[in-house]
């Protein structure tokens, strides 16, 4: 059983409700049902919701069969980790400011790399 990536699963979902409820509180208190109604920091708010649920399922789902598939715990919990830290700071960084910020680069950077090295170890499994 991917017990591990249960973990990380489990953490990834505590992130996203983190982004979301800012967003849900924002709607609420400017009275915004559906899109951002011009409001540039609902925008942006959802937008940094909108990244991480376009990387982190997938990510999840090829984590969890390099799992299943007998990949070593090591890097099983290192590919988890670092992407869990690039959502981390991805989400800071684009939190603070819609331009450029060390967070919102180190974390797309170490989204791609786990991302990267888990489609490589995957197609090495796969392949093998």
């Amino acid at each position: 059983m991917p017990k591990v990536t249960l973990l990380f699963a489990a953490l990834h979902v505590l992130l996203m409700l983190a982004l979301a409820v800012p967003i849900a509180r924002h709607r609420h208190a400017h009275k915004v049902g559906l899109g951002d109604g011009g409001d540039k920091l609902l925008a942006r708010k959802i937008r940094v919701h909108g990244n991480f649920t376009e990387y982190v399922p997938l990510a999840l789902l090829v984590l969890a069969l390099l799992e299943a598939c007998g990949l070593a715990a090591a890097a099983v919990w290192g590919f988890g980790g670092v992407l869990l830290l690039g959502r981390l700071l991805h989400a800071a960084g684009l939190s603070g400011s819609g331009g450029y910020s060390k967070g919102r680069f180190w974390g797309t950077a170490l989204t791609w790399l786990s991302l990267l090295l888990m489609a490589l170890a995957g197609l090495w499994i796969g392949l093998r």
